[in-house]
């Protein structure tokens, strides 16, 4: 049994995180804003990644640090440099001044073309600082994650419910099951000493191309659909509309245009983890069904 401090524990990652860490037998530390319901094994530390004393105690006594918290999306640049470049300075200060030597951090496949996106940027930002900080660290660039509890993604569900999937132009991806990714870190934060980076997937060679994740999508919802590629400027102008609909609650935001758009957000083999410390377990046919079902149940599909 370890003690693991872990932020981003409220969010979709941390949350199915915690729960496997839990389940195996780790004693958990989490970092959250509001108040959550008491659990066994699990110590709600309240603050945030700005709250210097709340990183100390969560960090406190832990035998590894696994950070997943960060901004995916915000409405400057400013906002992703506070989330995540100062947020994970100050994560690397707390794990460093109470002596935990691991530091597993949950990065993005963004982070591979920094110059298409403020996130790509700052997370990219946030590596660098990794790299440097001295301490036992793997930088984890997840694809895109899907799965249970899943928002980010919902949207897409939903408009393959009416037989349609609208796409960025032509490309592939790479995506990942939020278990599997969950299963990955604490392999990771269990593991004495792995530097390097690490790019997981489902383990599908090439990735996906948009129209077959599309079509999956669909199958996982009982449609079969028709997938439209939109021109970059159509998105972009989709994004302007988003914004000033939904403003700071905008999904499509000219930022995200501009790394959807991208052509290769397929995992590298070259950071492919070791198979004798973790593989994919969720085939994605059906951990998209399993994500549309968590849809119904919820009453969002």
């Amino acid at each position: 049994m370890s003690v693991l401090a872990i932020t981003g524990g409220t969010g979709f990652v941390g949350s199915r995180l915690i729960a496997l860490a839990l389940a195996a037998g780790h004693e958990v530390r989490a970092l959250t804003r509001r108040e959550q319901p008491a659990q066994a094994g699990l110590t709600w530390i309240r603050g945030d990644l700005d709250a210097l004393e709340a990183l100390a105690q969560l960090c406190q006594g832990a035998d590894a640090v696994i950070h997943v918290a960060g901004v995916v999306n915000a409405p400057d640049q400013d906002g992703f440099a506070r989330g995540n470049i100062t947020g994970t300075a100050n994560m690397l200060a707390a794990a460093t001044s109470a002596g935990v030597r691991r530091f597993v951090h949950v990065s993005s496949l963004a982070s591979r073309e920094p110059q298409l996106s403020a996130y790509g940027w700052s997370k990219g930002e946030a590596d660098r600082l990794v790299r440097a900080s001295g301490l036992d660290w793997t930088i984890v660039r997840p694809p895109a994650i899907y799965g249970p509890g899943d928002l980010e993604m919902l949207e897409l569900f939903r408009v393959a419910r009416f037989g349609l999937a609208l796409l960025p132009p032509g490309g592939r991806i790479s995506v990942i099951e939020v278990s599997d990714l969950g299963r990955l870190l604490l392999a990771l934060a269990a593991t004495e000493r792995f530097p390097g980076e690490i790019d997981p997937d489902d383990g599908r060679e090439g990735g996906w191309s948009h129209p077959a994740f599309a079509h999956a999508i669909g199958a996982a919802v009982g449609r079969r659909v028709l997938a439209l590629s939109l021109p970059k400027a159509v998105l972009m102008a989709g994004a302007r509309v988003d914004r000033l609909v939904r403003g700071r609650r905008a999904k499509l935001t000219p930022d995200r245009v501009s790394y959807f758009c991208h052509p290769d957000w397929v995992a590298d083999p070259a950071h492919r983890a070791p198979a004798n410390l973790w593989t994919p377990q969720v085939p994605t046919e059906s951990g998209l069904a399993e994500t549309a079902r968590w849809y119904r149940d919820k009453g969002l599909l």
